[in-house]
C-alpha cells in the first residue's frame, strides 16, 4: 500500500514456480509517474520495458562467471564492451568514466574462516540507471532488496537526474562497505580464538605457525581490500564525472564514506599490531623455554662430568692394584677398599669444585 500523500507503490514480482525471491538472479527497482516499481527474475532483459520511462532505476545481477557473464550481461543492458573491459583489467579497483557511461570495480570482502576472498564488484552508471554486477558468493544486496521501494522513495524527486544518481550511488556502496565491516568483527573472533590455542603449551608448534600465517595473511587481503575501496572513492570525489552531481554537500558524503574505510583501515592496523605484539611475547616464551632447556642440559654435562671423573680415578687404581707385579693377598682387602673409597671422595670433591670454579655448574635453574 502507498503511504499517504505519497505515490502509489506498485509491485511486480516474476518468481519461477517453487524459488524463493532470494534465489532470483536479477531486480530490479525504479520509481516513475507510476511510483515505485520492482521485479524480480532469472534475466536481466526482462528489465529493459520498465527502465525505459523511469526517473531512477537499479538493477542488481548475480553472475555466474565474471569472465564470460559479466560482458555479457553489461552490453546487454546497454553498456560499451569497452568500459568493461577496462574494469577487469585492475584486479582489485577501477574507475573508468566515458562521459555518457560510468564504471567502477570496487572489492567485496568474502571471508570463510581465516580465508578471506577479495570478490569483485562491478556498478555500471548510464542514463538514469545503476547497474550493480557481482557474484553469487557476494550475497550483500538481497537485504537491500527487500527495502529497495522504500529507497526510492526517500530520495527527492525534485533533485536534477544526477543528484539522484549521486545519491543511490552512495547508498550502495554504502552497504557493500558495512558488508565488508563486519568481517573484521569475524577476523578479530578468529584472532581471539588463536590467541587462546597459542596460550595452551600444549599446542602443537607444526600447527602454530600456519594459523600465524593464515591470521596475518587474511590481514594483508582485508587491508588490501579496504585500500581498493579508498582509491575508487577518491576517484568518484575528485573525477568529476559528467554523470555524477557537483552538488558538494552530496560530495561529502563520498567524504564520509572514505572516513569510515579509513578509520576501519585503523582498526585493521591495530589489530595487526596487536598480533605482532603478540607474536614477539610468544618468541620471547619460546626463548625463554630454550634457556630452561639448555640451562638444564649444561647442568646434566656438569653432573656428569663430575660422576665420570669420581668413577675414573677410583677405576684407574683399581686396574693398576690388579697387576700381578703388586702382590696383594686378602689380609690387603680393608687397605684395598679404603684407597678406592677415599679415592673416589676425594676425586668427586675435586671434580665438583673444578667444574664450579670454571663456571660449568649454573647457580641457578628455574
Amino acid at each position: 500500500m502507498a503511504e499517504e500523500g505519497g505515490p502509489e507503490v506498485i509491485v511486480r514480482e516474476k518468481v519461477p514456480e517453487g524459488a524463493a525471491a532470494t534465489e532470483n538472479k536479477a531486480f530490479c527497482v525504479v520509481i516513475g509517474p507510476n511510483g515505485a516499481q520492482r521485479m524480480e527474475s532469472q534475466h536481466c532483459r526482462d528489465f529493459l520495458d520498465m527502465v525505459k520511462g523511469a526517473h531512477l532505476a537499479w538493477i542488481d545481477y548475480v553472475v555466474e562467471d565474471v569472465e564470460v557473464d559479466l560482458l555479457q550481461t553489461a552490453t546487454r543492458l546497454g553498456f560499451s564492451e569497452l568500459i568493461v573491459r577496462n574494469l577487469q583489467k585492475n584486479p582489485r579497483s577501477g574507475y573508468e568514466d566515458f562521459d555518457n557511461e560510468l564504471g567502477v570495480m570496487i572489492p567485496a570482502i568474502f571471508m570463510q574462516g581465516f580465508d578471506v576472498k577479495l570478490e569483485p564488484l562491478f556498478i555500471l552508471i548510464r542514463g538514469n540507471s545503476i547497474v550493480t554486477l557481482h557474484t553469487r558468493e557476494v550475497k550483500r544486496f538481497f537485504r537491500m532488496r527487500r527495502y529497495a521501494e522504500t529507497l526510492m522513495r526517500k530520495i527527492p524527486q525534485h533533485l536534477p537526474p544526477v543528484d539522484k544518481i549521486t545519491l543511490l550511488l552512495i547508498r550502495i556502496i554504502d552497504e557493500n562497505n558495512s558488508r565488508n565491516f563486519d568481517y573484521l568483527v569475524e577476523i578479530e573472533e578468529h584472532g581471539d580464538q588463536l590467541s587462546r590455542e597459542l596460550s595452551d603449551p600444549k599446542t602443537p608448534r607444526s600447527i602454530i605457525g600456519p594459523r600465524i600465517y593464515e591470521m596475518k595473511h587474511a590481514l594483508i587481503v582485508y587491508l588490501g581490500g579496504l585500500w581498493g575501496t579508498v582509491d575508487t572513492l577518491s576517484s568518484l570525489r575528485y573525477g568529476d564525472a559528467e554523470l555524477l552531481t557537483d552538488d558538494d554537500k552530496i560530495l561529502d558524503r563520498i567524504n564520509a564514506l572514505i572516513g569510515e574505510v579509513q578509520a576501519q583501515i585503523g582498526l585493521a592496523e591495530h589489530l595487526s599490531e596487536v598480533l605482532a605484539s603478540g607474536l614477539e611475547v610468544l618468541q620471547s616464551i619460546y626463548n625463554n623455554q630454550l634457556q630452561i632447556l639448555n640451562n638444564r642440559l649444561a647442568m646434566l654435562v656438569a653432573y656428569l662430568t663430575i660422576i665420570g671423573t669420581a668413577l675414573l680415578v677410583p677405576n684407574t687404581i683399581a686396574t693398576v692394584a690388579s697387576n700381578t707385579m703388586f702382590g696383594f693377598s686378602p689380609e690387603h682387602i680393608p687397605l684395598y677398599l679404603s684407597v678406592i673409597i677415599g679415592s673416589t671422595v676425594v676425586a668427586t670433591i675435586a671434580a665438583y669444585y673444578a667444574v664450579k670454579k670454571m663456571g660449568w655448574l649454573p647457580s641457578e635453574i628455574e
